[in-house]
């Protein structure tokens, strides 16, 4: 008897190890499924981040050197090139931004539309009034204002007005770090200019998924409404005020230099933070901070159903275990290939599940590939538990089953917590269920 459970506990073993490579591979289809969709993501827009505007200039100065050649003196003209930049005072940024769903094939993908005022005030332009650095040379520059995003084919349209002046905006930002975007060319005469510099532009971008913006100013003030009920404030300011409802959203940033390093990190040209496949920034390299709304889709079909497989093994353990209570007190006997077949029914619920989710809502195909995987296993528990009596108890507990894990699905802060109960809860019935069985005399060659 003793060798007998044993060869059945090693078949057991066997059968889910095969059943845990078969959910192995149905996440590898659920990840498949989502770089594909990524791919589509962005053949439609990028996620964009806006830097600025911001003053610099190019300078180059110049001075004669007397150099030897032979036996005699010439005079050889030496330059050196060098870069200045100026941060506004204060930048207030007054931004819409307009959720619309675009379909890539069979994926759907989030784009907005950003139309923002910006305003940002410059008290002087003392940082780019830089001096010569040698005696006699001579120094010009070619100051810029210069608007950054992260993907120019975005702009819609972009309008500046330069102290009241309406100012010719052309691509590309000639800056050698931030060289995406647009620029205005100013006269040198600007440096020198002792009164205040006002620039207001009008800005229309297009993206995907999120909109960040770097608070390169000494006081940035952003204001940002949305018809987008799901927003994520991420980045490394969240807003002082915020308004979330089912019309959408409302939020306020206010920023001061003394709590960003900013405008020490745009010196220094650092880029925008990389961020990896769960979203989360990469702390280690040395980017910009930057104000983060993410335009999440609380029911992304492949988030969801990545979640759910995760599940997939615990399922079929809990099936398992129930099938085994099931033989051990009604001594009944079931083999090793029906426990394999009720594991491969869990598994490929999963698989069913992201199938039907690229064509019908998450909620719908939920539905469908649970009735479908409860009413095929509450039939052949029928029989592989030999009764009727017996096999509908077990299709109710799948279905309990898989009511819990949609409703895990749809819990975010909480899904922990109802989980570890749930399952506290499945340990303490089968505790008290079994309370008074005899282990021992059950494995018997009397209980045979």
């Amino acid at each position: 008897m003793k060798s007998s459970i044993g060869v059945k506990l090693g078949a057991l073993a066997l059968v889910l190890l095969v059943l845990m490579v078969g959910l192995n591979m149905v996440q590898n289809v659920v990840h498949d499924r989502q770089w594909y969709r990524n791919k589509a993501v962005a053949s439609v827009g990028a996620a964009q981040t806006v830097t600025g505007p911001i003053i610099y200039a190019t300078c180059t100065e110049s001075w004669d050197e007397q150099i030897k050649v032979g036996t005699e003196m010439k005079t050889v003209e030496r330059s050196d090139t060098y870069t200045a930049s100026a941060l506004p005072e204060t930048l207030s940024v007054k931004s819409g931004v307009d959720i619309e769903s675009r379909a890539r094939g069979l994926h759907q993908v989030n784009a907005f539309g950003l139309k923002a005022q910006m305003t940002a005030r410059w008290n002087n332009l003392e940082a780019l009034k830089a001096g010569a650095q040698r005696k006699h040379s001579r120094v010009s520059c070619a100051p810029v204002l210069m608007l950054s995003v992260a993907d120019p084919n975005g702009i819609r349209s972009a309008v500046l007005k330069l102290d009241g002046q309406a100012r010719a905006l052309k691509a590309g930002t000639t800056h050698p770090k931030y060289n995406r975007g647009v620029h205005a060319a100013l006269p040198d005469s600007l440096r020198q200019k002792n009164e205040a510099v006002i620039a207001e532009l009008e800005l229309e971008l297009f993206g995907t998924e999120a909109l960040s913006i770097v608070p390169a100013a000494e006081t940035t003030q952003v204001r940002m409404a949305s018809n987008w009920r799901h927003p994520s404030f991420g980045g490394n300011f969240l807003p002082a005020e915020r308004s979330v409802t089912e019309q959408g959203f409302d939020a306020t940033w206010r920023i001061s230099a003394l709590a960003s390093s900013v405008g020490e990190s745009l010196r220094k040209g650092y880029g925008n933070c990389r961020v990896d496949a769960d979203g989360a920034v990469d702390k280690d390299s040395d980017c910009l901070e930057t104000i983060k709304v993410s335009f999440i889709d609380p029911i992304n079909p492949y988030s969801l159903s990545d979640r759910a497989t995760k599940y997939g093994m615990l399922f079929i353990i809990l099936t398992f275990a129930a099938v085994g209570l099931l033989e051990a007190m009604k001594r009944l006997r079931v083999h090793p290939v029906q426990y394999l077949l009720v594991g491969s029914a869990i598994a490929i619920f999963f698989l069913l599940l992201l199938s039907l989710s690229e064509h019908l809502a998450f909620n719908w195909a939920y539905l469908v590939a649970a009735s479908a995987c409860v009413l095929l296993l509450g039939y052949y528990g029928c029989y592989m538990l030999r009764g009727l009596w017996r096999g509908l108890p077990f299709g109710l507990g799948v279905a309990v089953l898989y009511g819990l894990l949609f409703l895990l699905l749809q819990l975010e802060q909480t899904a922990l917590v109802v989980g570890a109960v749930a399952l506290f809860l499945v340990l303490a019935a089968v505790m008290y269920f079994t309370r008074q069985v005899d282990w021992y005399r059950m494995s018997s060659p009397e209980a045979k």
